[in-house]
């Protein structure tokens, strides 16, 4: 009787177009399901043999290209007769071992990345404006200064462990239904390091890194905004086992200006002149952020009115060049005039064909009236 096997695609439960990581990651599903150690029901071993003989084609570029031509026909063999057989018969077994504990065995765990840290830095508007460098101080966690990331208390040396013969991995030999299998583990006693530390360093008690302020140098780019996040990769805590240091994250603000708005890379600046200024015409000066600049005044100007000083205002963050500086004309109604000066304009309205007449307003809503 000729039994007829099934589809590998079906056996791993994946589509024929699937990715080689697709399938990897559907035999590792299957194999920690069926596996005999862990799958007490009859037909486990079974299953587990035909999983990893569908595994054993699919993973295989050619093998699978042959497979999706031929089918079974080009591909039956001995199973594991293509890659040997030993007591266990598996095409990958990294990939079973993965399955089973989750990457490799022994030793101390990876490499890991150290945490990213994150600080504020307030600037002054002229600080964002052509940029600046600054010394800020880092807290985190870092090589401790005492052993040097050693552990041991410095004149000292770590001792092997004679558990694991300073290999830092342990090995048990299980039987199974097909055969002897290696339950590899790292070492109880030393933690997979593969040896003792006697005397830990006093400062980090054996740890190699301790919590630690340093000061580091930041350079601002010119133009740089409120709210902007700047990103200095390696400079965060220290990575553990071996691992790349994560990164710095500095937020930030720029300080109230008090003559200064800014609008983007334009500066706006509110010019107060009074009525005499703006209608005969003046010359004043101005500040910006290089010191005063004189500003002519034409004669008839209108509050509102804004003049522009090109190139004084911030730098372009990602280009040459300076945005501008924008002033805003405010023609302010004076206060508290003296007799002399309300009977002055007084006979300004009049001459203006607008004679003033006393009424609750009052004499200076009257000549705001007029002005405008």
């Amino acid at each position: 009787m000729t039994t007829t096997k099934q589809d590998y695609y079906d056996v791993l439960g994946v589509a024929r177009d699937a990715t080689p990581e697709q399938v990897k990651k559907a035999f590792r599903r299957l194999a920690m399901k069926y596996h005999p150690d862990r799958n007490r029901s009859g037909d486990a071993g079974e299953l587990f043999k035909a999983v990893n003989e569908a595994y054993e084609v699919l993973a295989d570029r050619e093998r699978r290209a042959m497979y999706d031509r031929y089918g079974h026909a080009r591909t039956d063999a001995p199973f594991g007769g293509a890659r040997g057989f030993d007591g266990f018969a598996f095409g990958g077994f990294g990939d079973i071992f993965d399955a089973f504990f989750g990457g490799s065995a022994g030793r101390r765990s990876g490499p890991r990345r150290g945490a990213d840290l994150r600080m504020a830095v307030s600037l002054t508007l002229r600080e964002a404006a052509f940029g600046c460098e600054k010394t800020v101080e880092v807290s985190g966690i870092e090589v401790c200064s005492h052993c040097r990331g050693r552990r041991a208390e410095p004149g000292t040396e770590p001792e092997r462990c004679r558990n694991c013969a300073g290999s830092g991995e342990l090995r048990r030999v299980q039987q199974s239904v097909f055969g002897q299998f290696v339950n590899v583990s790292a070492c109880d006693r030393c933690r997979g390091e593969g040896a003792i530390i006697s005397k830990p360093c006093r400062i980090c008690r054996g740890s190699g890194h301790e919590e630690r302020t340093r000061q580091l140098e930041v350079k601002f780019p010119a133009g740089i905004d409120n709210g902007s996040q700047m990103r200095l990769s390696g400079e965060g805590e220290m990575g553990l086992n071996g691992g790349p240091h994560g990164n710095l994250y500095i937020e930030v603000s720029v300080k109230r200006h008090k003559h200064f708005q800014r609008d983007g890379d334009d500066l706006i600046y509110n010019l107060e002149l009074n009525i005499a200024q703006v209608a005969l015409g003046d010359e004043v000066e101005v500040p910006t952020l290089e010191g005063k600049q004189p500003l002519r005044v034409p004669a008839g100007t209108q509050s509102g009115q804004v003049f522009v000083l090109k190139g004084q205002g911030v730098a372009h963050l990602r280009s040459h060049g300076r945005g501008d500086e924008l002033v805003h004309v405010q023609v302010v109604t004076p206060k508290n005039l003296s007799e002399e000066q309300q009977a002055l304009l007084a006979k300004l309205a009049e001459s203006l064909g607008t004679p003033l007449s006393p009424d609750d307003r009052g004499l200076l809503n009257r000549i705001k009236d007029a002005l405008s």
